[in-house]
């Protein structure tokens, strides 16, 4: 593979040079001639320019790609930095052509890039290169995902400035990650806090240490709300009816199901060499050359995140149940099985279906829905930690995060006891089933998604739109930035933001031609809102219907 990359990148230089000489335009044949002397130097050697790195990192995002589906960026402000420097005090360099230099790297592929947070000695790490990287990211103004790390000294200017380029572009960058609840969650698997502060962003929900980790993050998703129907028809084919009763099945089987997980993981662990070897990831490892093995047998650690999606379809299934039926008694478990089988057909149904959607549901703030979403988010937690025992030398993280999975996996699953339809999309991420809440309650949500954070250091996102008005001058945008910090303080672990017109996505929806330009955050990755799927654009839309009543 190394030798296979050092030919290309010769060849790729012999034709930059071959271009130089017939080119008749100076300015572009001086930087063919440049891109020439670069690659060949690249091929051999390492970087020692900025623009070497990033001609450097660029080059890897191609080969990575071309093999699969490659890995994150880093902490560009901090990976970057002594080139800076270094060219800064050669007088090669200026800050304008930094600035270009970083605005190619975003165009040649928009990989995961973290910024600031805290070195040892919980010293901010944010410095000049962090604010050419926003800038940089503000002039090319695409789907750049940044992760701006936030921690109690994090510098107070960065951070309004990052939030202010999330209002002023709208393309749903930069995203912020919470230090505190990061690391000392980290720490609680049992890694000193030297490993815990160096696991940044990595991708849509999930933190990796450099060069150390294999991770699996967002490849595996257990459907929570598939487990509860499973759990609920068994009940009533047994005919012991109850919620205690309902509640010790859907245990069973999500035990079933996460042992499963820890198995098929393990499996693949032990194949995986066999199949695909990581040739590319292996080379930037710390572990595969000096054992002679593949990363998936060689990591430093095994860091494995075992994702669990619908906790709020679960939760309110749970709520309703416990409100409507064991309670109030205003059906009978028969009744609501009925309902469900048949999806709540025709009028009485529909009225049935308005009245559980109307049970106390997650994210309302110390609700039924609240109390179940904590007990089944540490249920599940602890579940997925006793795989450890299973498989020593395995680390399975707990997380909730859905990705792009939330409608497949409702079509996996009939009518639920929260009033979803059959087929229906369960629940985004940690965040409550949509349409519910017009007061605009974000605090409340926030609080109640940092209560069900698994805590084992990876993330349980936090979904937001907000209109744009809403930073429309220094002290709202003021306000903004402290209500970021207050809600990573919370003890939440990521925050993804929407900056929504809410008029113009509705239009967008129904005419995607229109708006080709218009970004929006999907989950933890942009992208442009006419190219997403009519069902993924309508999930988006259902996120933001409260905004218009």
């Amino acid at each position: 593979m190394v030798r296979a990359i050092i030919s290309f990148l010769r060849r790729i230089s012999h034709q930059l040079a071959e271009f130089a000489l017939i080119e008749r335009n100076p300015v572009l044949r001086e930087n063919l001639a440049a891109m020439a002397d670069i690659n060949l130097r690249l091929a051999d050697g390492v970087p020692q320019t900025m623009r070497e790195a990033i001609q450097w990192m660029c080059w890897f995002s191609f080969f990575s790609r071309l093999y699969n589906r490659g890995s994150a960026g880093g902490q560009l402000d901090r990976l970057l930095l002594p080139y800076y420097e270094n060219d800064i005090r050669a007088g090669r360099l200026t800050d304008e052509e930094a600035k270009f230099y970083l605005g190619c790297l975003f165009f040649n592929d928009s990989r995961y890039y973290q910024l600031g947070g805290p070195d040892l000695d919980g010293n901010d790490t944010v410095n000049h290169l962090s604010y050419l990287i926003l800038e940089a990211a503000d002039a090319v103004n695409i789907a750049c995902n940044l992760t701006v790390r936030v921690h109690d000294r994090t510098d107070p200017e960065f951070l309004r400035k990052a939030v202010g380029y999330l209002f002023t572009n709208r393309n749903g960058w930069p995203r912020f990650s919470g230090d505190r609840a990061l690391v000392d969650g980290f720490m609680r698997c049992g890694f000193p806090r030297a490993e815990a502060i160096s696991r940044i962003s990595s991708g849509c929900h999930w933190m990796s240490i450099p060069g150390k980790e294999y991770t699996l993050n967002d490849i595996v998703k257990i459907n929570a709300a598939k487990v509860f129907e499973v759990a609920w028809q068994e009940m009533m084919s047994e005919g012991e009816l109850g919620l205690e009763r309902l509640h010790r099945l859907f245990l069973e089987h999500l035990r079933r199901a996460v042992e499963a997980t820890a198995d098929g993981i393990k499996f693949h662990l032990t194949y995986q060499d066999q199949n695909e070897p990581e040739l590319i990831l292996n080379l930037l490892s710390h572990g595969p050359i000096e054992r002679g093995c593949d990363v998936t047998r060689g990591a430093t650690y095994f860091n494995l995140c075992m994702d669990g999606a619908a906790l709020a379809t679960v939760a309110d299934s749970f709520a309703a149940v416990e409100q409507r039926v064991v309670r109030e008694k205003r059906l009978t478990f028969a009744e609501l099985d009925g309902w469900l089988k048949s999806d709540f057909a025709g009028t009485e149904g529909e009225y049935v279906r308005q009245m559980l959607q109307r049970s106390e549901r997650y994210c309302q703030g110390d609700s039924l829905g609240d109390a179940w979403a904590v007990r089944v988010s540490r249920e599940y937690s602890e579940l997925v930690r006793a795989q450890n025992r299973r498989y020593p030398g395995l680390n399975f993280i707990p997380g909730w995060f859905s990705w792009s999975n939330t409608i497949f996996f409702g079509r996996q699953v009939g009518a639920t006891p929260n009033g979803r339809k059959a087929g229906a999309a369960i629940n985004h991420g940690a965040n409550p089933h949509p349409g519910f809440r017009t007061d605009g309650a974000v605090t409340a949500m926030a609080n109640s998604i940092a209560a069900i954070q698994p805590g084992y250091g990876n993330t349980a996102p936090v979904q937001l739109e907000l209109d744009p008005a809403l930073g429309d001058t220094p002290e709202a945008l003021d306000k903004l930035v402290s209500m970021v910090r207050t809600l990573l303080a919370s003890g939440n672990t990521l925050l993804n933001i929407n900056i929504i017109d809410a008029d113009k996505v509705l239009e967008a929806h129904e005419h995607p031609e229109r708006y080709p330009d218009l970004v929006v955050r999907v989950t933890g990755f942009t992208a442009y809102f006419s190219m997403l799927s009519k069902d993924f654009r309508q999930l988006v839309v259902d996120r933001i219907l409260t905004k218009k009543g």
